[in-house]
């Protein structure tokens, strides 16, 4: 929560005395706006946030960061410069009128990132923040889930994650708050620095390190040294811990990047916390046995699919770094919550779906292909391009080929990189694979209702921008 002398302090050379006006969250979309929330305009590629002020005023939004002139002359609104020293009469006048206010500045997501950062420096909640290639969300989750027994917790929403999200939900924090955790994307080695610099985490959650964003990070080395950056910028133990999965060769080494405590897990003794006798139970969720020290705790988990003992671990280990016992922190992880992945549909006629269609990587892919494989039915894997893999596009697509040839009894791909997944699916003997481009959209869908009789498991997964949800929906509305 921000007031209106806040802001103007923190973006300006002025320091006005107070002015008794509060926001208590900033959105970047008009149709977010609510009474009391600031709306940051920001120029996009497609869409400029400045076309919006006038719909998020009417949605309710108290003000609005802009950095230039505004084109609809309906606004009325006390209009106070930044980049200078603010008036007093301006002072006076949003002291007095129930005008919405728009502060005009330099770079609004700079403001932005500014105003949080004096949000994050006057709390006293603890920050965990989270870095990986994939299950950065799921684990954010299952982490609020296990600290809310305990702590006062927040959680970003939704996947805001990145140098504009982060921030939205750090202006969100609670004066009450003890935990707040929070996703860390990368797509450029700085950003994750730049995001520490923001949130100043104290405790460091690092998950895999994999190819998705090669395209623009290069290779995996610098996927690495981005995703290091959290580690990097942690405060020295005690107060830094650092919590590596030991299971993964790039993250393994990060011990030496840090000054934090290390907290190792992974499915090996030679971890701090492991599991091992991981059985998945398709949809009914997993069993794990953890081991930490001398206690060992065997318990099912609603998550699905056997990698989400990675989750599981995760979750435990920040609980056990902030003091929780195993046994309470097994009971929270006991409970279902929402899947955010992996969502299972069951359809009127009986197929049921199993909609990954957000995003892809190979490693979630082959993930998801194994979780098909583990579903009783006839296994049908509905897969589209994976994007962003730059120099690994091509072993990608083919690692995930292999894994649909072994768990896949009928597999479509959709897009031009995905032929390569039935080019390689049928090499090793596949029989039942049909490729379509992504301008076939609408003869996948009709070839796959075509094949449907009520008894089959149909995974959909692809890259976001691949629109498989299109044939999720189409599936729904047709079965």
């Amino acid at each position: 929560m921000l007031n209106y002398s806040e802001i103007i302090s923190v973006l300006s050379p002025s320091r006005p005395g107070p002015i008794d006006k509060k926001i208590s969250l900033a959105v970047v979309d008009s149709r977010d706006a609510l009474p009391g929330s600031l709306f940051v305009a920001i120029q996009g590629d497609r869409v400029d946030g400045h076309d919006f002020v006038a719909n998020a005023f009417l949605n309710g939004a108290s003000a609005a960061l802009i950095e230039k002139p505004l084109k609809d002359p309906t606004i009325d609104a006390v209009m106070v410069d930044l980049r200078t020293i603010v008036r007093e009469e301006t002072v006076a006048l949003m002291r007095e009128t129930e005008k919405p206010v728009c502060f005009i500045t330099q770079n609004t997501v700079t403001a932005l990132q500014k105003l949080a950062s004096i949000v994050r420096k006057r709390s006293k909640a603890k920050v965990i923040g989270i870095t990986g290639t994939f299950g950065k969300t799921t684990t954010k989750e299952a982490i609020a889930q296990v600290l809310s027994g305990s702590f006062v917790t927040q959680k970003s929403t939704g996947n805001h994650n990145n140098e504009i999200g982060l921030p939205l939900s750090l202006i969100a924090l609670e004066p009450e708050t003890e935990v707040m955790v929070l996703e860390m994307g990368f797509y450029v080695p700085g950003e994750i620095k730049l995001l520490c610099d923001i949130a100043q985490p104290s405790i460091g959650v690092l998950t895999n390190i994999g190819a998705v964003h090669a395209e623009r990070a290069g290779s995996l080395e610098m996927i690495a040294q981005g995703k290091g950056e959290l580690v990097e910028e942690l405060p020295a133990d005690p107060e830094g811990i650092a919590i590596l999965n030991n299971d993964d060769a790039f993250i393994r080494k990060f011990d030496s990047r840090t000054k934090a405590r290390i907290f190792r897990y992974g499915t090996t003794p030679n971890c701090d916390l492991w599991a091992d006798a991981i059985e998945s139970f398709g949809l009914q969720g997993i069993d794990c046995r953890l081991h930490f020290h001398s206690e060992v705790i065997q318990f099912r988990s609603p998550l699905l699919g056997e990698h989400s003992v990675y989750t599981i671990l995760r979750a435990a280990s920040v609980g056990l770094v902030m003091g929780m016992p195993l046994k309470k922190i097994t009971a929270a992880l006991s409970q279902r919550t929402e899947q955010l992945r992996l969502t299972p549909k069951k359809l009127a006629n009986g197929t049921l779906i199993i909609d990954d269609s957000y995003n892809a990587g190979p490693e979630s892919t082959i993930a998801a292909l194994k979780l098909l494989k583990d579903v009783p039915g006839r296994h049908i894997a509905v897969l589209g391009d994976m994007l962003e893999l730059g120099q690994y596009e091509r072993e990608g697509h083919e690692r995930v080929g292999v894994a649909a040839r072994e768990c896949a009894d009928e597999i479509f791909t959709f897009g031009s990189r995905a032929l390569i997944i039935a080019t390689k699916a049928l090499e090793l003997g596949s029989t039942d694979v049909l490729s379509f481009s992504d301008q076939q959209i609408d003869l996948l869908i009709a070839r796959l209702v075509g094949r449907i009789s009520g008894n089959e498991v149909i995974l959909v997964k692809g890259s976001f921008s691949m629109g498989m949800g299109r044939i999720v929906k189409a599936l729904e509305s047709m079965l």
